[in-house]
């Protein structure tokens, strides 16, 4: 239920509504060793994975989806002769870079600098060296793959919000301050910065209302403030629910590829209080649509929250209008007509010999 993977199922949702088709291919969820479950419930330690139904986004699309036998690498058989072939992350990249020309003009679909300690950081590295076609979703991963890699010819697609499931009518402030987060333990997130800076905020404001969400059971270490409501992987007609009944949506990231639930927040006209990174970083102007601080200030951020939840409604209201306002020309529809432009982008670099693979008809026009 991850971001990046609802990203990749909207894309190819729309790029078959636009005519074209569309193979996604995954690897299988592996369950965890019975040891490891019994370790998890023993310490109260739950993860998404404990879940009997590991829901998806990919699952009731419809969409033309192959799921590995086992997990290893995707090979040629694994995939038809195509005009593209398109890798998801790092390891993907290896892959891709490895299948036989026929498979497609090869891209690269950029949602993070995949560059964490724990992962094989060489070698993840390398991957934005290979001959693939880059398409990022937001100005700083271009800017990184220009000064970092030395690649200009890079597409900017960035991600949307299907306004059919993420709105809200104009409302006024809460009768109770409400404040929201997404609650995930992976640590470039930063909920212990979020946590720290609500503990805070409700020493000032002992009244304070704190609502999350997750895909993730609550982690022992990550204790939830005392008597925040949770809602553990709510179905997804119900997220906005949690969004519109908040008067501002906090998220504490050290690193973001994008940010997509502050998006989401916005477009249920809640106003974002966030760090300087990824989206939140390229659209927030402090003072009229939420509050931009300084990443890993725990000060700052509860004092965001705080001058946002103390602004008489006449004023939230302005804030709630300005963030709903800042997300009202996105749409999925118009983000796939760019992703469409960018895999043409690719096919003719194909055919010019300037990335790898080649595109299965002799032009992709």
């Amino acid at each position: 239920m991850a971001g990046g993977i609802r990203v990749v199922a909207e894309y190819a949702q729309e790029l078959v509504r636009m005519g074209h088709k569309v193979l996604l291919v995954s690897q299988p969820v592996v369950p965890p060793p019975i040891w490891q479950k019994l370790k998890s419930w023993s310490q109260k330690k739950f993860s998404a994975v404990d879940r009997i139904d590991c829901q998806s986004h990919l699952d009731g699309r419809g969409l033309n989806h192959k799921v590995l036998e086992r997990s290893r690498p995707v090979i040629d058989t694994d995939v038809p002769d195509a005009d593209v072939v398109i890798a998801t992350w790092w390891e993907t990249a290896e892959w891709v870079n490895a299948l036989a020309p026929e498979k497609g003009a090869k891209v690269y679909f950029i949602q993070h600098h995949e560059v964490f300690p724990y992962l094989p950081v060489e070698r993840s590295r390398a991957t934005y060296e290979l001959p693939l076609h880059k398409v990022v979703i937001a100005q700083w991963l271009k800017h990184v793959m220009a000064v970092e890699y030395r690649d200009v010819v890079v597409d900017l697609v960035p991600n949307s919000i299907d306004k059919l499931q993420f709105f809200a009518p104009v409302r006024r402030k809460q009768a109770i301050p409400t404040v929201g987060f997404l609650y995930s333990s992976v640590p470039f997130k930063g909920l212990d910065v979020s946590l720290a800076a609500l503990k805070l905020v409700r020493m000032r404001l002992p009244g304070m209302r704190i609502v999350s969400f997750g895909s993730e059971r609550l982690r022992a270490h990550l204790p939830l403030p005392e008597g925040t409501d949770f809602f553990f992987s709510p179905p997804q007609d119900k997220i906005r629910h949690v969004y519109d009944q908040c008067d501002v949506w906090v998220t504490a990231s050290r690193s973001e590829g994008f940010n997509l639930p502050a998006m989401e927040a916005m477009a249920c006209r809640t106003p974002v209080v966030s760090t300087r990174t990824g989206w939140p970083e390229e659209v927030i102007k402090s003072g009229w649509n939420g509050v931009l601080v300084d990443i890993d200030n725990v000060d700052a951020l509860a004092e965001g929250v705080e001058w946002v939840l103390t602004q008489d409604n006449e004023k939230w209201e302005i804030l709630s209008s300005n963030a709903f306002e800042t997300v009202s020309d996105s749409s999925w529809q118009a983000s796939s007509k760019l992703f469409e432009s960018a895999l043409l982008h690719a096919c003719r670099r194909a055919e010019r010999g300037e990335i790898a693979g080649r595109p299965g008809y002799s032009s992709c026009d």
